[in-house]
């Protein structure tokens, strides 16, 4: 049993279990706690004390807790992640981005640690278990190209498939950089995996100009027709030049279309 501590678990602690495991929770909130078990309060308190010092509850935030079985063993189970950014947004101000997302659609094999919850209104980490949670504020304007996934019986917001191309110009370190970023794209485009309006559409709301020069330099290089460029176009003419890696170095090919200087990765 979870760190050999079984003799150790009184009977309303046993109690506990036994309900928790027969709802199957694994997300629980105070209030929950509190219908579930008629207790006295100061009995509610001390339950709830022991088992997270028993590893078998774990704080989440103030008044929420994640469930882990006795059977699950001395480490504990994992928590799926997707089920922690509603907790902290109640409000439906986030989206899960970024890393997570390269993933999901298959833009990478990778498994990522940390989960990034773009959202409007809070900037924090939070390690729960063996998983780190960053969340980063953005601006309102940024919470766009949206849309849900069910994970058991919540709903969890996520960047669409479009959305997260657009995403992973501005934050491409966890695909490798800029390079695999642009043989990613490349590759969706060219066999038709994505629909190239939606993700034009997503560019040209995308607020980083650079972002949105380099995601139209690579869908002209994938075949992406001129007509179908022309309201991203529109958005950069105007525009300094910028280089297409990153780079103190303004050495390399001016491209006069999308306003960037192709210098070497």
């Amino acid at each position: 049993m979870k760190n050999n501590t079984m003799q150790y678990i009184s009977p309303r602690e046993r109690e506990v279990i036994a309900r928790l495991a027969y709802e199957k929770a694994s997300l629980i909130t105070q209030e929950q706690f509190n219908k579930y078990f008629r207790f006295p309060r100061r009995v509610r308190e001390k339950i709830l004390f022991r088992l997270k010092k028993k590893g078998i509850l774990t704080t989440i935030k103030r008044g929420v807790y994640f469930y882990s079985p006795l059977e699950s063993g001395p480490a504990g189970s994992s928590i799926n992640e997707f089920l922690v950014p509603p907790v902290f947004f109640p409000k439906g101000n986030y989206y899960v981005g970024y890393s997570i997302m390269y993933n999901y659609y298959g833009f990478t094999d990778q498994i990522f640690q940390t989960m990034y919850i773009l959202n409007t209104s809070l900037q924090r980490e939070k390690t729960i278990g063996s998983m780190r949670f960053r969340m980063v504020k953005i601006p309102l304007q940024r919470m766009y190209g949206l849309g849900k996934i069910k994970i058991k019986d919540t709903e969890v917001i996520v960047s669409d498939k479009e959305r997260t191309l657009v995403d992973m110009f501005y934050f491409s370190g966890s695909v490798g950089g800029l390079n695999t970023a642009f043989e990613i794209l490349k590759e969706q485009a060219k066999n038709r995996k994505v629909n190239i309006s939606k993700l034009i559409k997503y560019a040209v709301k995308f607020p980083n100009i650079s972002t949105r020069k380099r995601i139209g330099f690579v869908l002209e290089k994938a075949g992406i027709n001129y007509k179908r460029l022309e309201p991203l176009l529109e958005t950069v003419r105007k525009t300094s030049l910028v280089t297409l890696y990153p780079s103190k170095s303004r050495k390399g090919k001016i491209n006069t279309t999308w306003k960037v200087i192709e210098n070497v990765a």
